[in-house]
């Protein structure tokens, strides 16, 4: 078992962009999708993605905000273990122009065409309670 901290955390997952996002759709059922950090990935414990509110993961989140996102690494160097990592958090959506500025990469206008001004966008700003991880040898918890 090993203690890492966030920030040692965030030096480990800072390559890790797709993640999958569950959520509990309105049927009860758990479904997940992939989603991206669109590069932002200096992790301190929120993570930042981008949809449409016309989306059913929106609707999803409304109805319940408690998500899941599992990130996985490919091996490391010579045949290093790959990384697992789950997040479990609550999901907030953000309908504000300016924050949406502060996590947009230009890579997002391939979905969002006009950019942080395309009608429907939204932020989903998951906030981090618990984070496990694993790594070869090294497993552990990080509570927020």
């Amino acid at each position: 078992m090993s203690d890492l901290s966030l920030h040692d955390l965030s030096k480990k997952m800072a390559k890790l962009d797709f993640t999958m996002m569950a959520t509990r759709s309105q049927d009860g059922t758990m479904t997940a999708r992939p989603m991206s950090n669109n590069g932002d990935v200096e992790y301190r414990g929120d993570s930042y993605f981008f949809a449409y509110d016309s989306s059913r993961k929106v609707a999803d989140l409304r109805a319940d905000p408690q998500v899941t996102l599992s990130y996985t690494g490919a091996a490391g160097m010579l045949g290093g273990p790959p990384l697992f990592v789950t997040v479990s958090g609550t999901a907030a959506l953000v309908d504000d122009k300016a924050a949406f500025a502060d996590h947009w990469t230009k890579d997002l206008d391939r979905y969002f065409p006009q950019g942080i001004d395309t009608p429907g966008v939204v932020m989903i700003r998951v906030e981090a309670k618990a984070i496990r991880y694993w790594d070869g040898g090294d497993e552990g918890e990080i509570a927020i």
